[in-house]
This record gives C-alpha cells, structure tokens and sequence, in this order.
C-alpha cells in the first residue's frame, strides 16, 4: 500500500509521522539478522489469586535499567502477559482485560524480542490475546538491534525481554475518529504501569522506553509505521 504524503494525511496521522524521533547520522541499525519462522507457543496458564498485596507493589515499584544475564521463566512471562492485555472474563460476548481500553476498542497489540527465556528462541514473538499464545515470526538474536533502535540504550539488549506495544489506529479510529489519538497514548500508559506493577511483584526489574527511533523498530517488528505502528515500549529482566 503507497504511503501518503505528510501533508496529505488526517491530523492525527500527522502527530504520529512528524513526532516521530530519526537517525540523523551514522549507519541505520535495520532490520537485524534472523530467520522467518512462524509457529505457536502454547503458554501457561496465568495466575489469578496470591501474590503480594498491591499497595506493597505500588510502593516498590521503581525503574529498573540494570539487569543480570538470567533468563526469564516461561511462567513469569505468561504472568506479565496476562497481567498487560490478558483476558479477565467477559460479558454478552465481549471479552474484558487486565487493563482498560476505551471503548474495549482495544487498539494495541503486543510484540516481544526475546533476549533471554526459557523454552524460547531468541527472536520476535507476537502475543495472541485471543489464543493466550505466543506466535513466533522471527528467530535470532536482535538484542543488539533493539538495543541501537532505542537510542543505544543498553538496557534493551541486557534484559531478558522487550515487549514493544504496536497500535493499530483503525481500531480505534472507526469510533473515535482523529481523537482515538488521545485513547491509544492513554491505553498505552494502562498497559505499561500493569507491566510495572506485575515485573514488582514478581522480583524483576522493569523500565519503560519512549525515546526510541520510530521506522528503525517498525522494521525490527516489521510493521509499516502507519497502519501498525510502535508507540511504546518496556524491557523487563532480573534486577543486578
């Protein structure tokens, strides 16, 4: 599908494309090596009860940008997952999850670079909400392309894990119009403080990145940067 011209855009698609951060010199860190792989990762069945009490957590929470080299469990992973955009219950044929979303538009998808956990290859992973699967698109270490993408922030190449938000604005748009804009920055934020608290009260660390270069993780995840777009991200790991 041709992209439009800036100018030719709707408003909000504008915000996104102008606000966008840009390399302006030196090499593009691109796609990153990694084979295509396609297949489904059966994930256990999360948590709902125990664990420590939420106002513990609140008031542990911290960021974290120091990680050892441990993996993740495959346990712990389906617990943050669940814990983001897992689906809580539902009602006359809707499902309802862990964190809000206006008007259960739901615009926002999960996309995970798997540094380090176990049961997982090393490579890009999408989250099925719908499923509770983890469907693997890619194989291969990207820790450093990820990394050189979020502005050389080393923690992304240090943790186990980094869980890239993408929004599709469609969703979103075909009831709020322009302003769904608003909503998905807001539903973002739900989603990211719900990792926070659950990386708590887990005993790992966790740290959110919004300076990240826009097209070169696009193209990490292989998402066009309009239709599906990256808007937020988070890495998580065991705390050094």
């Amino acid at each position: 599908m041709p992209r439009p011209a800036p100018d030719d855009l709707p408003i909000g698609d504008r915000y996104q494309q102008t606000t966008k951060y840009h390399r302006s010199q030196g090499r593009s860190a691109g796609p990153g090596k990694a084979e295509p792989a396609r297949r489904a990762v059966a994930l256990p069945k999360p948590h709902a009860k125990g664990g420590e009490r939420l106002w513990t957590v609140i008031d542990a929470r911290r960021s974290i940008r120091d990680f050892r080299p441990d993996p993740l469990t495959l346990e712990q992973l389906t617990q943050l997952l669940w814990a983001t955009q897992g689906i809580t219950g539902g009602r006359r044929g809707s499902a309802f999850r862990a964190a809000p979303s206006a008007g259960a538009c739901y615009p926002l998808d999960t996309w995970l670079v798997v540094n380090r956990v176990e049961g997982l290859d090393p490579g890009l992973y999408r989250y099925n909400v719908d499923e509770a699967v983890l469907e693997q698109l890619r194989r291969g270490d990207l820790s450093r392309t990820i990394a050189a993408a979020c502005l050389d922030q080393e923690m992304a190449a240090e943790a186990a894990v980094v869980l890239a938000w993408v929004a599709v604005p469609a969703r979103a748009k075909q009831r709020y119009r322009e302003r769904a804009y608003r909503y998905i920055y807001m539903d973002a934020g739900h989603v990211g403080q719900n990792l926070h608290l659950a990386a708590t009260a887990l005993g790992l660390g966790c740290c959110a990145i919004g300076a990240f270069l826009d097209d070169e993780v696009n193209a990490i995840l292989g998402t066009d940067g309009l239709h599906e777009t990256a808007v937020y991200l988070s890495v998580v790991g065991v705390p050094a």
